[in-house]
């Protein structure tokens, strides 16, 4: 049996470099272009109003909420959540950031499939996470028969739901990119040269969830090798 930091721990290594180098672009990039101010003077409160107001969408507010890069939209609450700098900042970054979340309100509004998907794999896949290492780690550890191995395809087929949502979750985030991009450069909501700008943003926080998808795909590789290891 493999030791705590077992061999199959190297499959991480890649992935967890990956990581770290998009966390690092995707926050020099956003504290670049939140210093750029958009020559709209909107801030990104005032531009995720606008597109929703635009495209017929008036059910669904815009709030503040705490933390940094914590934006994010609620389909079951149906509000914009936009951190403090997003919502109160005139940036080419808050705007951008803003637009990106609105993309998921018009996900929402033309049930867009990947984002019904996506909602109702939330809560499987939070709980799934939750248990699977618990349940892998106890059928690895202790070598019960008839047990041991049931407990760790148990940890799998959890695990494999938290996989199945970050990979969801990529078509779900370029899609919202894209939707973005489009209402700010057919609106003249931004310049051609802002949009670009604002382009930036976008691609940079995406690397985060294709590094997410790929650490949860070789974190699933590695579950498998363990548990096919064991005699």
């Amino acid at each position: 049996m493999f030791g705590f930091f077992d061999p199959t721990m190297v499959l991480l290594v890649p992935a967890l470099i990956f990581a770290f180098w998009a966390q690092w672009k995707v926050q020099s990039t956003y504290k670049k272009f939140s210093r750029v101010p958009a020559a709209n003077g909107r801030t990104g409160r005032e531009m995720a109003l606008a597109i929703m107001a635009r495209n017929g969408v008036a059910d669904v507010s815009v709030e503040q909420v705490g933390g940094v890069l914590s934006d994010h939209y609620d389909p079951r609450a149906k509000q914009v959540r936009l951190s403090p700098g997003n919502y109160q900042d005139h940036s080419i970054a808050s705007i951008a950031v803003a637009a990106h979340e609105v993309g998921h309100v018009l996900q929402h509004a033309e049930r867009y499939t990947p984002l019904a998907l996506r909602t109702a794999l939330a809560p499987v896949a939070s709980i799934g996470s939750m248990a699977a290492f618990p349940l892998f780690m106890i059928g690895l550890l202790f070598n019960i028969p008839g047990v041991s191995k049931v407990l760790m395809d148990l940890g799998i087929l959890f695990f494999t739901g938290a996989v199945l949502f970050q990979l969801i979750t990529l078509p779900v985030e370029f899609d919202a990119s894209k939707r973005a991009l489009a209402q700010l450069t057919s609106s003249g909501d931004l310049r051609p040269q802002e949009v670009g700008q604002a382009k930036q943003v976008l691609d940079a926080a995406a690397l985060t969830y294709v590094a997410a998808a790929a650490m949860a795909a070789l974190q699933l590789l590695r579950l498998v090798l363990l548990r096919n290891s064991r005699r």
